[in-house]
């Protein structure tokens, strides 16, 4: 089973909220769309549910013309952000809410709730009410409802957003569990975030979309490795991945009359000229040999310190392993690793990766 999106264009007003959007996902795997809020993400899904008609372009399934599917007709179910539950009712009772829809037969009704609140871990719970759940159980019950139908396509839009921070870190493993087990039955799973980690985490394919369009799709692993462009590589890293203005030249790289250093050896070949580069905070920290920088913000955050930088018009976010506390103002002395250092043309192309070398 596949689901191909053919040039897919949504524009009610002046600004494109799906630009030409096309791609192709199979069965058994999970997609992550990844992009900053207004990025088009939500009126994906609903188009892809039948809720949004778009104004030109097609979807196909299996064949077969999606787009004229009534929305009360296609397999897809969707859990949204506000996660909705029905509050008179018991756990099980709202987990089989769309099986009495169907008049499914009581004995499959029976297997099917239990076992969609075995999936999600919510044995044991099924004659407890809505009121007496927490907010990750409540979402658990939502994720239940939507496995239950056994739908051919499983629609996520930022389930997690609006719980707390350790909740959707426990969630988000849990989640993982889940769509992995739901992954190898028939379903394309899509899942939509604004949260790099998240994205990272859940693994499966990435399609990183901005203003409507799509930027890149492929593996967390070569999204993460190898950015296409400056607009993804900020998307796709929390913090955003630093980026600044050079030169490359007889062998180095020239930031400021300060800041200069040998051109690292997955630049080797990569013509002399202007450049913007990136490197992750991960890679720059401190150190008694390096570059002139003045702190502008410290933030600690667990057990981590992450360093506002600056030098002239360079400002960069660097990370300290520990919990530290600095001065604003305060000098100190920048090291850069530059094994991790990325080099995009002035458009914001890819043109040198650490990972992967010239492009």
């Amino acid at each position: 089973m596949s689901l191909i999106a053919s040039n897919l264009s949504l524009k009610p007003e002046e600004q494109y909220h799906l630009d030409d959007i096309c791609f192709e996902m199979s069965q058994g795997q999970i997609y992550t769309i990844i992009g900053r809020t207004l990025s088009g993400k939500t009126t994906l899904l609903k188009t892809i549910a039948g809720l949004i008609a778009p104004d030109s372009g097609g979807l196909v399934l299996d064949g077969n013309d999606f787009g004229s599917i009534p929305v009360w007709k296609r397999e897809v179910a969707m859990v949204y952000q506000q996660f909705i539950n029905y509050p008179h009712l018991t756990v099980y009772e709202n987990v089989a809410f769309p099986l009495k829809q169907r008049g499914t037969q009581k004995a499959e009704i029976h297997n099917r709730v239990m076992n969609a609140l075995s999936q999600v871990g919510l044995e044991g719970f099924q004659s407890r009410k809505i009121q007496a759940l927490s907010g990750g159980q409540q979402q658990r019950v939502a994720l239940a409802r939507s496995l239950v139908k056994e739908a051919k396509i499983l629609l996520l839009d930022e389930p997690l957003v609006n719980l707390d921070y350790k909740l959707r870190e426990q969630l988000r493993e849990e989640f993982k569990s889940i769509f992995n087990t739901k992954a190898s039955a028939d379903s394309i799973l899509i899942y939509s975030s604004t949260d790099p980690v998240e994205a990272m985490q859940l693994g499966g394919q990435i399609l990183v979309m901005d203003e409507g369009r799509i930027l890149q799709q492929a593996s967390a692993k070569e999204v993460y490795e190898n950015p296409n462009s400056t607009k993804v590589s900020q998307i796709t890293n929390d913090p955003a991945m630093n980026l600044f203005e050079g030169m490359v030249g007889e062998g180095k790289i020239i930031l400021s009359p300060e800041i200069q250093f040998d051109s690292p050896k997955h630049f080797k070949g990569l013509p002399e000229g202007t450049y913007t580069f990136g490197l992750r905070a991960v890679a720059i920290t401190l150190g008694e040999i390096g570059f002139p920088f003045a702190i502008e913000l410290s933030e600690i955050s667990g057990s981590e310190t992450f360093l506002h930088l600056k030098h002239n018009e360079i400002n960069l976010v660097g990370l300290l392993d520990s919990v530290q506390s600095f001065s604003i103002g305060e000098k100190v002395t920048v090291k850069f690793d530059i094994s991790h250092l990325y080099a995009f043309s002035t458009d914001g192309s890819l043109k040198s990766s650490p990972y992967g070398g010239l492009m």
